[in-house]
């Protein structure tokens, strides 16, 4: 039996990003897929026009009724959609501390579109970081949400901050713990800006951990997996480029 692992996360309707671009990944890298939506976006491939979070309460039954009967590999987070499904996910995954919990603190769209304000930012922070194995932020969000120390600090193990954000000629990805850096990666600048590359990165992750790989090696299989369905992706129309996940 394929590992399980169980997403949570906002839906994309173009399939670059969010839960299908999860869904995709754990697919392509040998998972069972499971998932519990936390949001409607309505979205192109230019941006996101809107996110109606999913019902506090929704999220929570959605959960359960897979964990009473499901045992899951990993978790993996994105867009949750609120303050209170933060704290309902966070919650949840206090009951399964054993289980690998990778976040991707998705704040905002490639364009810049706010997916989370200030509320959920804190809820985050306080709720979901300290039960966190993994966190995969941008440099950008890696700054608002005060660095990779002050996220190990509150009890994330291990931070990969990435920098496609940067203006650097390779983007140079690097993994942190408690005790400093761990490993440094760079990858050629692939041109074109791409929808989705985050919540592939930090998908695959959860599946190489769901396989039970150590975790400087996820990271490392992870990094590679996400530039080549870069490298390989297509431009459906005049927005964004989406990764091809194969």
């Amino acid at each position: 039996m394929p590992p399980l692992v169980l997403t949570f996360a906002a839906s994309d309707p173009t399939g670059g990003a969010g839960l299908q671009a999860d869904l995709l990944t754990l697919a392509a890298l040998g998972c069972h897929p499971l998932s519990v939506v936390t949001g409607i976006t309505v979205q192109d491939t230019r941006g996101v026009a809107s996110l109606d979070a999913t019902d506090p309460g929704l999220v929570e039954r959605q959960a359960t009724a897979l964990l009473a009967e499901l045992k899951v590999a990993a978790f993996k987070l994105g867009v949750l959609g609120s303050a209170e499904n933060a704290r309902v996910v966070g919650a949840i995954a206090a009951k399964h501390p054993r289980v690998p919990l990778i976040l991707d603190p998705v704040l905002a769209s490639g364009r810049g579109d706010a997916l989370a304000g200030d509320a959920a930012i804190e809820a985050l922070l306080e709720a979901i970081v300290p039960r966190a194995t993994l966190a995969t932020p941008n440099t950008l969000e890696a700054r608002r949400l005060g660095g990779e120390r002050a996220l190990i600090a509150r009890g994330c193990k291990y931070v990969l901050v990435t920098g496609t954000h940067e203006t650097t000629s390779d983007v140079v990805n690097t993994l942190y713990d408690a005790r400093g850096k761990v490993r440094e990666d760079r990858w050629p600048r692939l041109p074109g800006s791409y929808h989705g590359s985050g919540c592939t990165l930090a998908s695959a992750c959860a599946a190489h951990l769901a396989h039970g790989v150590e975790i400087g090696e996820a990271v490392r299989m992870a990094q590679e997996f996400t530039w080549q369905s870069l490298s390989a992706g297509f431009r459906p129309a005049d927005g964004q480029f989406i990764p091809w996940r194969k």
